[in-house]
This record gives C-alpha cells, structure tokens and sequence, in this order.
C-alpha cells in the first residue's frame, strides 16, 4: 500500500493558568474562531470546540504528519500569542487531557463539548473531569476485558 491513512480523533481539554477567569463571555466567540483558524492552518479538522471563562475542550482529527503534543502546543502557543495582541491576558495551564475518541462515538462527545455551560451548572471543571477520567477508565478496561 503507497499510501498511509490515520483517523486520529481527540477530546482535548485543558485549563487556562491558575484556572484564572481569563475568557469573558465577550471573548469567547472571538477566541473559538481564533482556535479553529489555527487549527485549520495546521490542517487539524476541528469537529467542535467550545469551553467556559477557565477551561476549552476541542474535538478534532489531527492529521497523522503532526504529534499530538505539537498539535496542542501549536494552540495554545498561538492562541495566547493572539491574545495578547489583542490586549487579553491569557496563559494557559502547562498540561492538558487528550483522549482517543471512535468515529463512532464523535455523535455523543459534539454535544457534551456544544453544552459546556448547562454541564457546568451541575459540576465544577474538576469534578466533571474526575468523571471524565472514570469514565473513560472504565471504557478502557471494559474493552480490553470484555471487547466491548
């Protein structure tokens, strides 16, 4: 086979520094375009993206020519670099959370990443990601165990 395919799809959410309020409301429509032209400069599909005042998630296909690791930081380097530019204090946290998502499953992930705002009227970042952690935990070791 001359050709190689990849379908590198990736739930990722990470933090802005501290956990600072940096995102207004005001800001955040401005922001999610800045990171979807980003990543559609990299060649990155952007399936959704979205997020609050301290936090984004973006569910997106990462071609196979990048890593993982420079996909983040090539947004999150240029996100805040924006940012500044335009007058915004923004930083974001060192790490990040990255999970694996099916093609399958892209239906679910869209609207849990599109409701961000009802989801976190219910549960703090921290404890909807301790839930996002266990739930994906458990997801791995029923498949490796059962195959489902």
């Amino acid at each position: 086979m001359s050709h190689s395919y990849a379908q590198n799809i990736v739930h990722i959410a990470f933090g802005t520094e501290d956990r600072a309020a940096a995102i207004p409301v005001e800001f955040q429509a401005d922001l999610w375009a800045y990171l979807a032209g980003i990543c559609h400069k990299h060649e990155i599909f952007v399936h959704i993206l979205a997020g609050m005042t301290d936090h984004v998630h973006l569910l997106i296909q990462i071609p196979a020519s990048i890593s993982l690791a420079r996909s983040i930081n090539t947004i999150k380097s240029n996100s805040s670099k924006w940012a500044h530019e335009k007058g915004r204090k923004l930083a974001w946290q060192t790490g990040y959370a990255a999970f694996s998502v099916s093609a399958s499953v892209v239906p679910a992930v869209v609207p849990y990443i599109e409701n961000q705002a009802a989801h976190h009227r219910k549960m703090s970042f921290a404890d909807g990601f301790v839930a996002l952690l266990k739930k994906q935990a458990w997801h791995t070791i029923r498949t490796l165990c059962w195959g489902r």
